[in-house]
């Protein structure tokens, strides 16, 4: 499957790559998500680079007849309405396993005025690193482009997060929201 999913991006004309994880468990955030295209083109790179991640999706996309498959492939439904304790659930997986959770901060495929802190807050409960997952589709470039250790100061590391992502673009820019949280805003208000 690894060799099958490289062909399948080097034929696509996309480039892949991963700095070697600092260990086995970490959250990977996954941006900008601006198209379902993201979703395939990422999967292939998780195949391609050899990362047996998870995924959290809405539960919404598990309905039959694909929901067994979207399991097969890693994905954990999530109730949106329901997000009490979702972050301690994830954190507590990340201790007791060997994983990578895939997470998309902006949260949907359209303009979202705010990244969720959810992932910083499961990566700093759980005692591990942030993989800063990316698809570029303007240089058609895919991968991870470093790690970063939750430090308990969000605005200091969403900073670093933010410089990261800013000259990545998504397949539709135009529903490429702005890289920022709530927290920040609040501060200012």
């Amino acid at each position: 499957m690894r060799a099958l999913a490289g062909w399948l991006l080097r034929l696509g004309g996309w480039r892949y790559h991963m700095p070697p994880p600092p260990c086995k468990q970490y959250v990977l955030i996954g941006a900008p998500h601006t198209s379902n295209w993201d979703f395939f083109v990422g999967i292939l790179a998780l195949w391609a680079l050899g990362i047996r991640a998870r995924w959290l999706g809405k539960k919404e996309l598990f309905r039959p007849p694909l929901g067994w498959l979207l399991t097969l492939m890693g994905g954990i439904p999530v109730d949106r309405s329901r997000r009490k304790g979702l972050v301690d659930q994830v954190a507590a997986i990340l201790r007791e396993r060997e994983v990578a959770i895939l997470i998309t901060p902006e949260g949907t495929r359209g303009k979202a005025p705010y990244w969720r802190t959810g992932f910083y807050y499961m990566a700093l409960k759980a005692g591990v690193p942030i993989a800063l997952g990316y698809a570029d589709f303007r240089r058609k470039e895919v991968g991870i482009g470093g790690y970063l250790w939750p430090t308990g100061d969000l605005k200091r590391d969403f900073a670093a997060i933010r410089a990261f992502y800013q000259d990545k673009v998504g397949l539709r820019p135009e529903k490429q929201g702005p890289i920022r949280i709530r927290e920040e805003e609040e501060e200012v208000a």
